[in-house]
């Protein structure tokens, strides 16, 4: 007797065409427009562009409150996604709605809210002008928006690998002698590495591009509080299309290079 013969595979071709034809117009043609636009006056003007004074300024401030953002969100997210697992509280479900928020809300509200909030008329910046504290258009403000837009980020990444390791190796160590900061130190920490990675990435990435927070609580002062999408818009603004278009090429190839780390890094664990 023959076996039957297995239902052969459908042909892929006309599939994968029609989600070619979708990606075409939305995602290849725009990136490859950047770098065709970048490097049209060759390869001399493109690195005029970049070692012009605005342009180094402004990436250098980008990859500074980048990896401020990612440092920082690294503790404080992993904090919180500790105390989500981890503890049992009232209100604990409306306050995990609360920590994603960020997500939800556009970015150009929450440069609003900051400078309602911290702002020479806000709430809180009308106490501290007096005292010649001003974080609104300034450094601290760009880092203060861009900390509120990525927080969820961390936290997403960390606290699924939290609910996922048992408690009882946690309570292993405290049976031990350790305290809640030793039993976090080697039992905890180290099962978090991938999330910590992941997070770390994402909020870096999210941050090198982040716009339209920056844009109200910086002012767009160039050589003071300008990132590289803010450098991009004035740019364009401006007429000076190569410009835009050099240092937008920097930005979407430092995000390619983050990405493929990511790729790498979640295939490797998927091994």
């Amino acid at each position: 007797m023959t076996s039957p013969s297995a239902p052969s595979a459908p042909r892929a071709a006309v599939p994968v065409g029609i989600v070619l034809l979708v990606l075409l117009p939305l995602i290849l043609m725009p990136l490859s427009a950047i770098f065709i636009f970048a490097f049209r006056g060759g390869a001399d003007d493109f690195l005029r562009v970049l070692t012009s004074r605005d342009a180094q300024f402004a990436l250098r401030f980008s990859l500074l409150i980048a990896f401020a953002t990612a440092a920082i969100n690294a503790v404080f997210g992993t904090y919180t996604a500790y105390v989500l697992s981890r503890y049992r509280f009232r209100g604990k479900q409306p306050l995990g709605i609360v920590v994603n928020l960020p997500v939800a809300i556009p970015t150009v509200v929450v440069g609003t809210s900051l400078l309602l909030l911290w702002g020479p008329i806000g709430l809180l910046g009308r106490l501290l002008a007096p005292l010649g504290i001003q974080p609104m258009f300034a450094p601290a403000g760009v880092l203060l928006a861009h900390l509120f837009v990525t927080f969820p980020y961390m936290l997403g990444a960390v606290k699924p690998v939290l609910d996922e390791i048992e408690g009882t190796y946690e309570e292993a160590a405290y049976t031990i002698g350790a305290s809640r900061w030793q039993a976090f130190r080697w039992v905890i920490l180290p099962a978090l590495k991938g999330g910590l990675f992941s997070g770390a990435l994402l909020t870096f990435a999210h941050s090198l591009g982040e716009f339209g927070a920056t844009v109200l609580v910086s002012g767009n002062l160039r050589l003071r509080t300008q990132t590289a999408p803010l450098y991009i818009f004035a740019q364009f603004e401006a007429g000076n299309v190569a410009a835009a278009n050099a240092v937008a090429a920097v930005l979407a190839t430092l995000s390619f290079v983050i990405f493929f780390f990511l790729l790498r890094y979640t295939e490797r664990r998927g091994r």
